[in-house]
């Protein structure tokens, strides 16, 4: 057959190019390739048994969506029975963070504000996903460094720098970039880092799951114990762990310290605080806000407030030595109290903590309170004290009348202070000067020296000739 035999019979011609050209339309319907950087998310335009009843995934061979995904290599499909969409493989870069949203799947509850991973937590896999229980809406999980084969019908992978999904209606653009926003304005699409050298601790607030218990403003830390494999959740990186434990929404009590955090954000979120540093010289007094209500463990004679244990609600114990901590300070309030004073340098009387017997100490403190209620009250001693300031008093006024408004006494220049005294009273600049240095005579005299002072002054037959000699 030749190009000749053509000519000669042109009507036969024209059938066997359009029988060449439905041979390969046939052709490319029944054998698709895909290039092994993607993946093919398979449409089912016919089906005999229908369409699907429920949901967006044909679970049972109906048109529409399938679970299984056709990867790299060539495919016999029947013609015109199905519809291929080409997407690419999702790759999360190093250091960064995928955030998943699932557009089928079981409801999600009214209390719940993310899609549980519990049951369904392998995203390649979107028949077990579903069978297993699988919640649609944002993902408690996040991708981690990687490429994925992931269905692009069922699920939306959102990336600081793509997203990878298979556009089914307008309107849900606008809702995946309100979620990148969010994810964005929380500092999202990395992990928490938190460097030795930042001196900070990392507060955790959690969006999700129950909410705290009435008078509550802090969650208990749960799900420390890395023996409890279904309950540990890894400083909050596994956030199904953390609800499992009893963990609760809000401002957690447990902080983070140095170390690398793949955390959700949408699931959780971190503000980094400075370390409480307790200086050398100092105790810290925490005081918490949080924990049981402990009882006061002060004991009788502390008469200044009550004590309770570490780790309960009130003033603690126990002080922190100096040092740093990571003290979570929405939690409590540590206040730094001096151990020290201008006499530490030269001797090592305050270097030491003393630790007396609690018995001693009772006996110490009954003394005391005997000591204060029964003589330091008691009616003669405040007498001592008014006539001790009276006495004061009245020396004041004439040192005063004398030494500082610079008055005579009685029209006479009379001097009743020694001297040296007077003169430097004499000297001194103005008024204030003046009244300082008799405040500073006055301020040195002993008991013995006031009282004679006092009456040689005020009293009619105190005092005579012989002081000058005696």
């Amino acid at each position: 057959m030749n190009l000749v035999w053509f000519a000669e019979n042109p009507g036969l011609s024209i059938l066997s190019l359009l029988l060449l050209a439905f041979t390969l339309l046939l052709l490319s319907k029944w054998i698709r390739y895909i290039p092994n950087n993607r993946v093919g998310v398979v449409e089912k335009l016919i089906s005999g048994k229908g369409s699907v009843k429920s949901g967006l995934i044909a679970m049972g061979g109906e048109a529409g969506f399938q679970p299984q995904l056709l990867r790299g290599g060539w495919h016999l499909l029947t013609p015109f029975q199905y519809r291929i969409h080409k997407l690419p493989l999702v790759i999360i870069p190093q250091g960064k963070i995928g955030y998943v949203f699932a557009r089928d799947g079981k409801d999600l509850p009214p209390s719940q504000a993310l899609a549980s991973n519990a049951h369904g937590a392998d995203f390649q896999d979107l028949l077990s996903f579903i069978q297993g229980g699988g919640e649609k809406g944002p993902q408690r999980q996040v991708l981690r460094e990687g490429m994925y084969a992931i269905n692009l019908a069922q699920f939306v992978v959102l990336t600081e720098d793509q997203l990878y999904y298979l556009p089914l209606d307008r309107s849900e653009l606008e809702t995946f970039q309100k979620m990148s926003a969010i994810i964005s304005e929380r500092a999202g699409w990395r992990p928490v880092i938190i460097r030795g050298a930042d001196d900070a601790v990392g507060i955790v607030t959690v969006h999700d799951g129950p909410s705290l218990a009435s008078g509550e403003i802090i969650a208990l830390t749960v799900g420390e114990d890395t023996k409890q494999v279904s309950s540990y959740h890894n400083n909050f990186q596994d956030a199904d762990k953390f609800l499992v434990a009893g963990g609760r929404r809000g401002r957690q009590y447990q902080v983070l310290v140095e170390g690398t955090y793949y955390i959700n954000r949408l699931f959780a979120t971190v503000e980094l605080i400075p370390k409480t540093v307790v200086e050398v010289g100092t105790v810290g007094v925490v005081v918490s806000y949080t924990g049981e209500i402990g009882a006061d463990i002060s004991g009788q004679e502390y008469r200044h407030g009550e004590l309770v244990a570490k780790g309960s609600r009130g003033v603690w114990s126990e002080p922190l030595l100096p040092g740093k901590y990571a003290f979570n300070t929405y939690a409590g309030k540590v206040l730094l109290v001096p151990t020290t004073n201008f006499l530490s340098a030269v001797t090592h009387r305050y270097a030491y903590r003393l630790e007396v017997d609690p018995a001693v100490r009772a006996e110490s403190a009954l003394f005391k309170r005997l000591a204060f209620e029964v003589v330091f009250l008691s009616p003669q001693l405040k007498q001592l004290e008014h006539k001790g300031s009276r006495m004061l008093r009245q020396l004041w006024d004439v040192l005063s009348e004398r030494y500082i408004a610079q008055n005579l006494i009685d029209g006479q220049d009379f001097q009743l202070l020694p001297a040296d005294t007077a003169a430097e009273i004499a000297a001194a600049a103005d008024a204030a000067g003046r009244a300082r240095l008799v405040c500073d005579f006055l301020a040195g005299m002993t008991d013995g020296y006031a009282a004679r002072t006092y009456k040689r002054l005020f009293v009619a037959d105190f005092g005579s000739i012989g002081d000058l000699v005696g």
